[in-house]
């Protein structure tokens, strides 16, 4: 017999039980939909996740103060005061890894502009600031090199800030009072949107660092450093180059631990995705179990079938038909079963993905290679599970199976 008289036979037969097929292939369908739609899902929800994360700045570098101890208990990341702007110059001058190099210092104060007043986060920052976290401005401009030199009273307004104080206004150009500090606005920065935290990146207000450490602080202090690497390739080389010189400049020995933490970008992302690919690689293991589930209800149908069709298959051998015959049509309606719940699960899951997607406001990114392996995988389930069947059915002595009733 041609192989395409095999196929033939094979839907005739198929089609001839169509509501049996169906609920054949509804084990496999099920599976299938939810592997493809639980890893679009999960795809793009790390891609989300990244995007985000990408946000807080390029090739970022964060260092944060150690934790203090007293009397063996030991403070928070961030409780001890170790770093200053020594530390940030050292940095600036010897890191060669580092592109940029900027303090981070906090001030805590009501924000006051006419009758509205707002409490928000001020940051006293470097000129290289936005680079370093990518920040851009959408009105006026950032500080300069001066503004820093005479520790100028400029103050550039996230967003939100702008909403809460100056609701439809462009507020360059205007003053401000943080507590009792009057600041000139000279700039707005475009929205940047919530961090992966959750955070409100516009909800700040950024004033020069000098600003902030001398007329505003205790001028010592320096609550953060944020870098940025030459490239995304050399982070590594970075931190390790920061740490040596915050070693150094803290005059810590060689047994001595660090007084300070660094994190960078990389383990941000992998941190954050790391939940995401867990929680997609268990949901997707369960839902291969309905492709295991629908590969076994393959089975017994076609082992329904071959009963059913015993005195057909004793006809087919009579006339000439070989063992090796058998075996390969029943393989090839097992296949055919299998293969069409693959392509109606892919299309459901597709589907699925898609809804989901739009409902949850997220990306859906669907892998092609995913795809055509979930297509080659049912193949796999329908020749396995059909293997038996069909070797009972060409095993079949014709006087035995045309008399059966």
């Amino acid at each position: 017999m041609k192989f395409r008289q095999f196929i033939i036979l094979a839907l005739r037969n198929i089609l001839r039980n169509r509501m049996r097929s169906l609920l054949t292939m509804l084990g496999i369908i099920i599976g299938l939909a939810s592997v493809i739609s639980l890893i679009a899902l999960g795809k793009g929800s790390q891609a989300d996740i990244e995007a985000k994360i990408s946000t807080l700045g390029t090739n970022l570098i964060m260092v944060k103060p150690g934790s203090t101890q007293t009397h063996g208990v030991r403070g928070g990341a961030g409780t001890r005061s170790c770093l200053t702007m020594e530390d940030v110059t050292a940095i600036s001058r010897l890191a060669r890894k580092v592109l940029h190099v900027s303090p981070l210092i906090r001030v805590s104060g009501q924000v006051i502009a006419g009758n509205a007043n707002w409490n928000t986060s001020i940051e006293g920052v470097d000129i290289t600031y936005p680079m370093i976290r990518n920040y851009e401005i959408a009105q006026g401009a950032f500080f300069t090199p001066r503004d820093m030199k005479v520790k100028a009273k400029v103050a550039v307004l996230g967003q939100t800030v702008v909403d809460e104080l100056f609701p439809g206004l462009n507020p360059v150009g205007t003053r401000i009072r943080i507590g009792a500090i009057p600041f000139d606005v000279i700039g707005v920065l475009a929205e940047k949107g919530q961090s992966a935290m959750g955070n409100d990146q516009d909800d700040l207000i950024f004033v020069p660092s000098t600003t902030a450490l001398y007329r505003m602080g205790d001028g010592e202090t320096v609550h953060d450093i944020m870098a940025s690497a030459v490239s995304k390739s050399a982070i590594d080389q970075a931190q390790d180059e920061i740490a040596a010189i915050l070693r150094s400049t803290h005059g810590l020995g060689a047994d001595d631990e660090d007084d300070f933490e660094i994190r960078n970008q990389t383990e941000i992302v992998s941190t954050a995705t790391q939940v995401t690919t867990t929680l997609t690689l268990l949901l997707s293991a369960v839902a291969g179990v309905s492709l295991l589930v629908g590969g076994i209800g393959v089975m017994n149908i076609m082992l329904v079938s071959v009963t059913e069709r015993t005195r057909e298959i004793g006809i087919l051998i009579a006339i000439g038909a070989r063992s090796s015959d058998i075996l390969v049509q029943f393989l090839i309606e097992a296949v055919i079963l299998s293969l069409s719940g693959g392509v109606i699960g892919i299309l459901a899951g597709v589907g699925i993905a898609l809804g989901l997607g739009a409902a949850m406001d997220t990306q859906v990114i669907f892998e092609p290679f995913t795809m055509l392996l979930s297509v080659g995988f049912t193949a796999i389930v329908g020749i396995f599970f059909g293997y038996y069947p069909a070797k009972k059915a060409s095993m079949l002595n014709a006087i035995d199976a045309m008399r059966y009733e």
